[in-house]
């Protein structure tokens, strides 16, 4: 089966619908394409109340048709849900401020999280733009895990990642190229319950 995309929650009433708890069952029970009937008799709720539903999905692009199938002689329209729901940050976040300055502090959490949520925002259009398009977005993620001893190790591996990544980005600049947005970020890494073993 052709994975399902995911659809990026960018706009208040459609995060709201989204939310709304019969929403929500009808869009988890939406993982397999099923018709209006046929969620109808799964969830035990009347095929009418379904169907308004259904199309106030359609409408904000979270279900989309997924296909016809004949059944007791009628033909029912399918649907399927995205296969998972981006919320853009920025829906529940205050307006940025103005007159602030942009990246001032590298170690300030706030501005990891505008950047992140940034990031997933601008990566979430372009997924939907490429696979309207029928491409593959092109996209790099690298992970890895670092411990530090001393606080002065984090400053110091904070500085040579800096400049690895700057003398990368000075290679890397080909004035006709297309562009990429490179983003190396590092925050404490959650603790993991220990495995009990038997």
């Amino acid at each position: 089966m052709t994975p399902r995309p995911s659809a990026l929650l960018d706009d208040q009433d459609a995060a709201h619908l989204a939310l709304a708890p019969i929403r929500r069952r009808i869009l988890a029970a939406l993982a397999e394409p099923a018709s209006a009937a046929g969620l109808a008799e799964r969830l035990g709720m009347p095929r009418q109340k379904i169907g308004y539903h259904l199309r106030a999905l359609e409408t904000a692009g979270l279900v989309r048709p997924a296909g016809e199938r004949r059944k007791r002689g009628f033909t029912e329209k399918l649907f399927v849900a995205a296969g998972a729901f981006v919320l853009d940050p920025a829906l529940l976040q205050a307006p940025p401020d103005p007159d602030a300055v942009d990246a001032q502090d590298r170690h300030a959490s706030g501005h990891l999280i505008a950047a992140a949520s940034a990031m997933v925002r601008d990566v979430a259009r372009m997924r939907d733009v490429a696979a309207a398009e029928g491409s593959r977005l092109l996209t790099l993620t690298v992970e890895a895990d670092v411990s530090f001893a001393e606080p002065a190790d984090f400053d110091a591996f904070s500085d040579e990642l800096a400049e690895a990544v700057a003398t990368l980005a000075r290679r890397y600049a080909a004035p006709s190229g297309r562009r990429f947005r490179l983003i190396a970020a590092g925050h404490p890494a959650v603790k993991r319950p220990t495995p009990v073993k038997n």
